[in-house]
């Protein structure tokens, strides 16, 4: 078979055999959404008005609602909230306004202390960050009295659970107010998922337990599967050989997720999860499946594992290569 009748078979094109530009890369974004682009455009040059329109079109959607005010805090928290408090001072009050405030301020406590190790972080970022957690907590409060069956405030406080060491004690109580709003939140549980690893305030064993009972307790589409493959990941070294990746328990983890994303639709963050998944079955040889996910999301590397990597551009379009070339090699061995 020729190479060019490989390709159209698998109907990858050739672009999957060279490396991605960088230049094509959305390094802000775990996949295609158009209009929170827009939103996000809009508001990088100072106007609110589409990002308000944003969330009153997702109405109660609270995962796509999450989705968005995470995405609009970032940038605030990056670029600067010039557009925000020009929206606060037209609309005073206003519950998607207040709740971005409160998750840029969590995003901006976060951006103080920095992402290196403990032990590598200065005293001095350290106060700075305790200290502005510690007054997110209003504004948290503020934001969730505005819409009370909202689950997002909460699920943001989680980010200060975090920084701020809450006990496990106060983490259950703060979990159980979630969990009565929407009890298979995606966003809601990834989030708690980190509290209750080793590296914060639990234990392999906490992650594990957590993971498996949320993905046993869910409705397929809501895309739970995947939490037991993040809480592998968390629990295992990223260069774990490869045997790790393909033994039977992490192959059966990875099909649960992919019949769990095939029944997803449009779930606001499924993206994330292909991206997971495109890693898992890169490790575990299975190629063509993997190009099928980097298909479905591909230029947007704002995602786990590569968030993880210190060039996660880079680290993106290595593996999507590699998934790349791999369904290349089997198909002209057919």
């Amino acid at each position: 078979m020729s190479t060019a009748a490989v390709l159209s078979l698998l109907g990858i094109g050739w672009l999957y055999f060279f490396l991605l530009p960088f230049k094509r890369q959305n390094r802000r974004l775990a996949g295609p959404d158009p209009e929170l682009k827009r939103a996000l455009a809009a508001a990088s040059r100072g106007r609110w008005e589409p990002a308000a329109q944003l969330l009153a079109a997702a109405g109660n959607d609270w995962e796509r609602r999450a989705l968005y005010t995470q995405r609009l805090a970032e940038l605030a928290a990056r670029k600067g909230d010039t557009w925000l408090r020009s929206w606060q001072t037209a609309n005073p009050g206003d519950p998607d306004a207040a709740l971005i405030h409160a998750r840029t301020r969590i995003m901006y406590a976060w951006r103080l202390r920095g992402a290196r190790l403990a032990r590598y972080t200065s005293r001095k970022r350290f106060e700075g960050f305790h200290e502005v957690l510690m007054s997110c907590r209003d504004d948290i409060a503020h934001a969730a009295s505005l819409n009370p069956q909202d689950p997002t405030p909460l699920i943001a406080e989680i980010g200060t659970a975090l920084g701020l060491g809450y006990p496990n004690r106060e983490m259950r109580a703060l979990w159980d107010e979630i969990v009565a709003r929407a009890p298979h939140h995606y966003e809601a549980h990834y989030v708690a998922l980190q509290y209750w690893c080793a590296k914060w305030h639990g234990s392999k064993k906490l992650a594990r337990e957590f993971a498996d009972a949320a993905a046993s307790q869910a409705p397929q589409g809501s895309l739970m599967t995947a939490l037991p493959l993040v809480a592998w990941y968390e629990n295992h070294d990223d260069e774990m050989p490869a045997d790790a990746y393909r033994s039977p328990k992490v192959r059966a983890l990875v099909d649960a997720a992919l019949a769990d994303a095939a029944a997803a639709g449009n779930h606001p963050r499924l993206p994330e999860v292909r991206h997971l998944l495109a890693h898992f079955l890169v490790k575990q040889g299975r190629y063509r499946a993997a190009v099928k996910q980097f298909r479905a999301v591909d230029g947007h590397v704002d995602a786990l594992p590569w968030n993880y990597w210190p060039w996660k551009g880079l680290a993106y379009r290595a593996v999507r290569t590699k998934a790349a070339r791999g369904t290349f090699r089997e198909a002209l061995r057919r």
